[in-house]
């Protein structure tokens, strides 16, 4: 089967829809759409996919009959012209001359979404679509720097589907500067995790079926359930007590807690109070930030908390951070226009064995905040990982990063449940080699 032509991308400024079918309804007239770059392509590629979701025939009934599906049914590339187009470079281009990692973020979860969408659809009319939402981030990992001046590839695909679940591969690829006729290399992978509703109950759907046709189709999907088993014997599974070594770790951080709040003259400068990494930010959630159906979109929430996360690694460091991962986020509620969201961050602890890569461990909480009813709840949780910038090291000798202490018993227990489901992905990860052997 040839594989589907590429969707190209261009900048906002220069939108493809001039000339798309003057018979259909612009994209810049349809309701619930965040537009950039990426998503206007989207958008435009699967116009009529879209257009059934925005506009659902009334009363229709749900799929009848679910439909078995191949990974390259959905399979999508979306290429980035980015030596050839000027205005699409400068849309992306942070002051390092790299591609800015909170767009791209926005950008992976569009695509991730598109792909759900296309391997769940039935192309029947009359039937009434599904809602498809961002369940969570399994893992972004950015592998090498991505320059702004070299084009950009993302190739896609679904991996895995569960009853109701469907999880989708996303890999950033660009070729190497400065090497003459060098073949695109991953720069960035990522999976996300979406789930099926019905759209008029609510309730969780089942989707299309997944059938493998390569080894390596039929090997992601191996790794991928396994991933899924996994997760769902820690979600059962009774919350796990703290060993006497973790005990012993925890009470050796309050001890060094209570110096900083008894004797502050006497801590140690080389620790720095949980409590004092802290930034925060606000907005009201704006009609321009939804997605198709009526959300706000993940991508741009994925955005902000890593622009939050980036901002508090450099005032913690005091250098340039370098990112490094997204280590998990979840989508705990939806959020929707209107509502008024509060980013909250802090560093939650550093790992400063390795000298020339010392890691930063942020956390970022968004709560939506209702203050007519006095209630404040969670809507995602965000995990970042960062370094610091080699170069921004090199013209400073005598950095190091400091320990982080946390004030209170509640810090210290969240600090080592972080530790623990470190420790576990990384024991998940042997564990699906040895399952898978």
């Amino acid at each position: 089967m040839n594989s589907p032509r590429p969707i190209s991308v261009v900048s906002t400024f220069a939108s493809p829809s001039s000339t798309s079918d003057p018979t259909r309804k612009p994209l810049s007239l349809w309701p619930g759409m965040y537009h950039s770059p990426v998503t206007t392509a989207l958008w435009e590629a699967r116009s009529k996919i879209f257009e059934s979701l925005l506009d659902p025939p009334k009363d229709a009934p749900p799929q009848s009959q679910l439909l078995t599906r191949t990974p390259s049914h959905s399979r999508t590339t979306i290429f980035y012209p980015f030596s050839t187009d000027f205005i699409l470079r400068e849309q992306y281009r942070d002051p390092w001359n790299e591609v800015r990692i909170g767009i791209l973020l926005e950008d992976l979860d569009a695509l991730a979404g598109t792909i759900s969408v296309k391997h769940c659809s039935d192309d029947d009319s009359t039937t009434r679509p599904l809602l498809l939402v961002t369940a969570s981030v399994h893992k972004i990992v950015l592998k090498k720097p991505i320059c702004v001046d070299i084009d950009l590839k993302i190739v896609a695909s679904v991996i895995w589907v569960g009853r109701s679940s469907i999880e989708i591969q996303l890999e950033v690829m660009q070729s190497e500067l400065n090497v003459k006729a060098s073949s695109d290399s991953v720069a960035l992978t990522a999976n996300f995790i979406f789930v099926a509703r019905d759209s008029k109950t609510g309730k969780a759907a089942p989707i299309n079926r997944l059938s493998p046709e390569t080894e390596v189709e039929k090997l992601l999907f191996e790794e991928a359930e396994a991933r899924n088993n996994l997760r769902k014997k820690k979600r059962g599974g009774d919350r796990r007590e703290f060993d006497h070594g973790e005990c012993k770790k925890l009470e050796a951080w309050l001890a060094e807690g209570r110096i900083f709040s008894d004797m502050p003259a006497l801590a140690d400068r080389n620790s720095i109070l949980l409590k004092d990494t802290r930034l925060e930010n606000s907005l009201i959630c704006q009609p321009q930030q939804r997605n198709i159906h009526g959300r706000i979109f993940g991508g741009f929430l994925m955005h902000r908390a890593f622009e939050l996360a980036f901002s508090t690694a450099y005032t913690f460091a005091g250098l340039v951070p370098y990112f490094l991962e997204v280590d998990h986020v979840d989508f705990l509620r939806p959020v929707d226009v209107g509502d008024f969201l509060r980013f909250k961050s802090c560093v939650l602890y550093t790992q400063l064995d390795k000298q020339d890569c010392p890691l930063i461990n942020i956390e970022v909480v968004a709560h939506v905040t209702s203050p007519e009813i006095r209630s404040s709840e969670v809507s995602n949780t965000f995990y970042f990982k960062f370094t610091v910038r080699p170069e921004a090291k090199a013209r400073n000798n005598g950095f190091k990063l400091r320990n982080v202490v946390p004030a209170t018993e509640e810090e210290a227990r969240h600090i080592l449940e972080r530790m623990d489901a470190e420790a576990l992905k990384s024991s998940k990860q042997q564990c699906v080699g040895t399952i898978l052997q």
